[in-house]
């Protein structure tokens, strides 16, 4: 089934609780590298597992009300980095805090992600996704006024928003509970790609302190103007039916808003219940010109990618990142800046600082990927999760090159 469009792999996230009886196994089950391979696994991890981790505590793994076994938690989470060290899996999911952040807190539980972990979902949950490319609205590229059009992401915000809400309405769903719980909420994940070429245009490094600002500053940009948009829609058309005022504007996400962007959901509702995510947008950023991908740092200034063709074989053409084009365009073959950086070149403190900020104006969560050398130590490499659970990130992934 999951082969079955036949020139794209599909992909599956399992996920399971971290006082789970048999979450040992589930952590060493891609050991064998020929099992699940179209599967992401990721493990849930909850506040008081990382309290007790933090603690050096027991840990109880229970299930149905009945404790099974006790476990340090020290030993649990160093099994977990351990895994994820030698073959990238699983993932971390901090579920607690999703589940405490989501406007719908007070009508669903979320206990999984989609495969790439940006779109928190509940059971028969869609993902409906799309992306602005940040790259295209820099104006006077790589000169000393270089800045973004604000007033152009304004007005994509808006267009998106009332675009990706009628996408809603337009599908078509295989089974009936998921269009019921698609248009019982309305959810959907309006994102960015091209931060990084779009960081670069403007003169700045990623994973400066002048990146996090800027970064900052956009996606508040994109989550006040989708919640107004929003807003605005449900003035027109209605809010999603599970809209409940007080609740929602209760919770702790919708808390953060702007006063005026709350005063406008507490007059009309709000069309959507959850508005913001950002995708690792793989494929859609090749389209766009080979933008880098989400808030993702340029990947690599250029590299080989080989492509299937209709027969079946595949021809290899040389990808070169969008920003570089259009500095070698502007400059010839003057050298990069030094603004310009690939992911292998950037600390693990830069990529969870990028990520903690952007994760703040987010209400879903964010695909988000920490390549790290092969040379790193374990206790290093540990301490890039424990960093992702202090700075408000949903989940942490990270790859390292391995046998």
């Amino acid at each position: 089934a999951i082969m079955s469009a036949g020139s794209r792999r599909g992909a599956m996230m399992a996920t399971l609780r971290c006082d789970h009886p048999d979450i040992e196994e589930f952590i060493d089950a891609k050991r064998d590298a020929t099992r699940l391979r179209n599967f992401n696994l990721s493990v849930l991890v909850t506040d008081a597992f990382m309290d007790a981790v933090d603690r050096d505590l027991p840990w109880d793994l229970v299930f149905d009300g009945r404790t099974y076994r006790t476990v340090p938690a020290r030993g649990l989470w160093e099994r977990i980095m351990r895994a994820t060290y030698a073959y990238a899996e699983p993932g971390v999911i901090f579920i607690d805090r999703i589940n405490r952040l989501n406007n719908l807190h007070y009508c669903e539980t979320i206990q999984a992600t989609n495969p790439c972990g940006e779109q928190p979902l509940p059971p028969y949950g869609a993902c409906l996704l799309g992306s602005i490319n940040l790259a295209r609205l820099v104006v006077q590229p790589f000169g000393p006024e270089a800045r973004l059009d604000g007033e152009r992401l304004k007005s994509l915000v808006a267009t998106a928003v009332r675009m990706m809400d009628n996408v809603v309405d337009a599908s078509n769903f295989p089974l009936p509970q998921q269009a019921q719980e698609a248009r019982a909420k309305r959810r959907i994940g309006l994102g960015v790609t091209g931060l990084a070429d779009a960081l670069a245009l403007c003169r700045v490094r990623y994973g400066s302190e002048e990146s996090l600002r800027l970064t900052g500053a956009w996606l508040a940009a994109v989550r006040r103007e989708a919640y107004l948009a929003s807003a605005a829609l449900a003035a027109e058309k209605g809010a999603f039916p599970l809209f409940d005022r007080e609740p929602f504007l209760a919770g702790e996400n919708v808390r953060a808003l702007d006063p005026d962007v709350r005063e406008a959901i507490a007059e009309h509702g709000i069309r959507n219940a959850l508005l913001t995510s950002i995708a690792p947008t793989g494929t859609i950023s090749l389209f766009a010109g080979n933008v880098s991908s989400g808030i993702e740092p340029i990947f690599s200034f250029a590299f080989t990618r080989a492509v299937l063709m209709p027969d079946g074989s595949r021809r290899e053409e040389q990808v070169v990142d969008h920003a570089v084009a259009a500095w070698r365009d502007a400059n010839g073959d003057d050298p990069l800046p030094d603004w310009f950086v690939d992911a292998g070149s950037l600390t693990p403190h830069e990529h969870v600082a990028m990520q903690a900020v952007a994760q703040t104006y987010v209400d879903s969560s964010i695909s988000k990927t920490i390549n790290l050398p092969e040379a790193i130590d374990f206790d290093a490499f540990q301490d890039v999760y424990l960093e992702a659970w202090r700075t408000g990130c949903k989940g942490r992934t990270t790859y390292r090159p391995n046998e």
